[in-house]
């Protein structure tokens, strides 16, 4: 009798072995725990293992010919403030010591404290080894408000968490509380007129641009709000933060997904991360906003988006979503709805892991296990991919990792939320400006 196979059919022709289905072997996969432990180790690494070495500092991104081949001299603010973070994250996960994390810490507090500062506001980017400010662009060599909020945010969440009556943990605190006293967030309201982004000593508010709108920058208000020795008035929250374009939005999108403020579609989801790495969400409300309906509306409409894919790009699934700001295969942008170029960022589905654990957690199952190992590099999860192009990023940036590695934690424990809104100033500051929550 003749047996049917893959090789032989039943009047006994050969198959030619290129048209031979190849079956793989399924892929015994890691628990949810165990995949977001890897991925947390993994991210930690950027900040631990591949921090500037005198600094401490976090290294604005991972590709050593960036910016004319300084990349391994330029550390970044917002992006270490995130790192500080991370290290708590490390702290708890045992990647590090509770001893380490306090060495680390005391060498970023006492390179801050020694390197260029502007009203006790920090610039974008400093040279790691100097502290010298190294220029963002032509006219912005000075203070950046909102790199010195994702700064001081992390800041005041590793105050919290470091409070034993040792030593360094004594030392970390007074370098902080000396850092986070000595921004004058009045300063840069101009003599109160509202509340600017950038001031350089060459140039001083040339840039003029008012932190306004719904964006990312909401910690910025909150820490100025909450500042014990230079605060702003509690009234430039609503006249200037709340007048800005693109703040009130009010629409629904996919006949689901209210979204109370923002542009269209919810703007990069960036907006839902950076200033939440610290600020808890959970149960927030001010006149303006429910901010947990806000961020996980924002979160669903761009996996929605992804999913209809209205561009028709390669790629775009349920599981594989996420437009954010990130490095694409001609440069930067900030990806959105309303600015789609076929660019996946894994940072904006992974990061919005605390409002959508289930649609979060399918893609990073997704960019771990369906996408070959095209995505998983020696610090985690690479920048960004483009499938319509065969784009794939071989590098890293910190502000891109940082978010990874702190709102999974958030999603696993709360832990950064809850050592943020401990702070009693920030509770008062918050007050000030209207919000209410359990945690106020």
């Amino acid at each position: 009798m003749i047996i049917c196979s893959f090789i032989v059919s039943c009047s006994e022709k050969e198959v030619p072995i290129d048209q031979i289905p190849i079956v793989k072997e399924p892929v015994e996969q890691l628990s949810d725990d165990a995949l977001l432990d890897l991925v947390q180790k993994q991210t930690f690494k950027y900040f631990w293992d591949f921090a500037h070495p005198i600094s401490g500092m976090a290294r604005e991104r991972s590709q050593a010919a960036a910016y004319g081949g300084n990349s391994p001299e330029i550390v970044t603010t917002g992006g270490t403030g995130f790192g500080v973070m991370g290290i708590l994250a490390g702290v708890e996960r045992k990647f590090i010591t509770r001893s380490q994390g306090v060495e680390r810490l005391l060498k970023i507090t006492n390179f801050l404290l020694k390197g260029d500062r502007f009203h006790g506001a920090f610039p974008h980017w400093y040279n790691g080894t100097t502290g010298k400010v190294y220029p963002f662009s032509p006219q912005d060599n000075g203070a950046d408000l909102i790199e010195t909020s994702f700064m001081i945010q992390g800041l005041l969440a590793a105050r919290q968490y470091f409070d034993q009556e040792d030593s360094g943990e004594i030392e970390l605190r007074a370098n902080i509380n000396k850092l986070w006293r000595e921004v004058e967030w009045d300063w840069f309201t101009d003599g109160g007129r509202t509340l600017l982004w950038h001031w350089s000593p060459s140039f001083g508010f040339a840039i003029n641009l008012e932190i306004k709108g719904w964006n990312e920058s909401l910690v910025a208000y909150v820490l100025a709000s909450s500042s014990p020795t230079f605060p702003i008035a509690p009234e430039l929250y609503h006249t200037t933060w709340a007048k800005g374009g693109d703040f009130k939005n009010g629409k629904t999108y996919y006949s689901n997904f209210k979204l109370a403020l923002g542009p269209d579609y919810g703007g990069p989801l960036f907006f839902a991360h950076y200033s939440f790495l610290g600020i808890d969400p959970r149960s927030l409300k001010d006149q303006y906003a429910d901010y947990w309906e806000q961020n996980k509306n924002h979160a669903l409409i761009n996996r929605a988006y992804c999913i209809a894919n209205p561009k028709g790009f390669a790629g775009y699934s349920a599981k594989s979503w996420g437009l954010t700001a990130s490095d694409n295969n001609q440069g930067y942008s900030a990806h959105s709805p309303t600015n789609d170029l076929g660019v996946i960022s894994p940072t904006a589905a992974i990061s919005s892991i605390p409002y959508t654990p289930v649609e979060s957690m399918a893609a990073i199952r997704h960019f771990y296990y369906e996408q070959d190992g095209k995505l998983w590099g020696e610090f985690g999860f690479f920048d960004a991919f483009n499938p319509t192009r065969n784009w794939v990023s071989d590098g890293y940036l910190a502000i891109d990792q940082g978010p990874i590695l702190v709102m999974i934690e958030n999603h696993r424990s709360g832990l950064l939320w809850d050592r943020f809104m401990s702070n009693p100033e920030i509770r008062e500051g918050m007050k000030k400006l209207g919000f209410k929550s359990p945690k106020l």
